[in-house]
């Protein structure tokens, strides 16, 4: 299975047109994200702490389903 940051990179786009490609743009320009991580509660954690993240959680929620859907 692929790295959550992996899977989201995806989304990434210049002009970013809904809420998950505006997340996978924020992810990919913080260095000190959790780039290897498979895990919901360490990614959660490191999003709920990092206040540079404007997205609620819910944005989150929504790319980890996929993630799942997409991975499972």
């Amino acid at each position: 299975m692929k790295s959550f940051y992996h899977f989201l990179l995806k989304y990434r786009h210049p002009e970013p047109k809904d809420d998950i490609s505006r997340f996978a743009n924020s992810a990919y320009e913080d260095h000190s994200f959790p780039k290897n991580s498979e895990d919901y509660h360490e990614l959660s954690s490191y999003l709920e702490l990092n206040v540079h993240y404007p997205e609620s959680m819910a944005i989150f929620d929504d790319a980890w389903e996929l993630y799942l859907i997409s991975e499972g």
